[in-house]
């Protein structure tokens, strides 16, 4: 069974499977940073100034009474929210996540195309086959 486990976690896809979920992790952490940090200040500027990851409706009061500065402190005081900001920065994230791997995509079937329309050059024949074909053509002459 060992062994059986063994060659399964050395074929190579389970191998490159590995190494793509790590990349995809890294990636994910990335394009975060890059919706939460700099796309998401720049949409909230355009949309006058407000930082849409602590947009929130308040549905109910917490233990302390509002308002809340922000949505990490009605939380914390336990107010139940609606954090449609939370969820614009999650579909945000999506979209460029989407878009990221589509274009992954799209170039390695691009690839893929390229190698299968390139026909396989021809072998050039190997020394046994040219000397077989000089000894053909001196029987030949004769």
């Amino acid at each position: 069974m060992l062994k059986e486990f063994k060659e399964f976690a050395m074929r190579g896809n389970v191998v490159d499977m590995a190494v793509g979920i790590i990349i995809g992790a890294s990636f994910g952490a990335i394009v975060s940073s890059l919706v939460g940090d700099v796309l998401m200040p720049v949409i909230g500027l355009v949309l006058g100034g407000a930082d849409l990851s602590n947009q929130f409706v308040l549905l109910s009061e917490g233990a302390t009474v509002g308002p809340y500065a922000s949505l990490a402190a009605a939380k914390e005081a336990g107010a139940v929210t609606l954090a449609h900001g939370v969820l614009i920065n999650a579909v945000v994230n999506f979209a460029i996540v989407a878009f990221a791997l589509f274009m992954v995509v799209k170039a390695m079937n691009k690839l893929k195309k390229k190698e299968a329309a390139a026909p396989p050059a021809p072998q050039a024949p190997s020394t046994e086959q040219v000397l077989l074909t000089e000894i053909r053509d001196l029987l030949a002459r004769r």
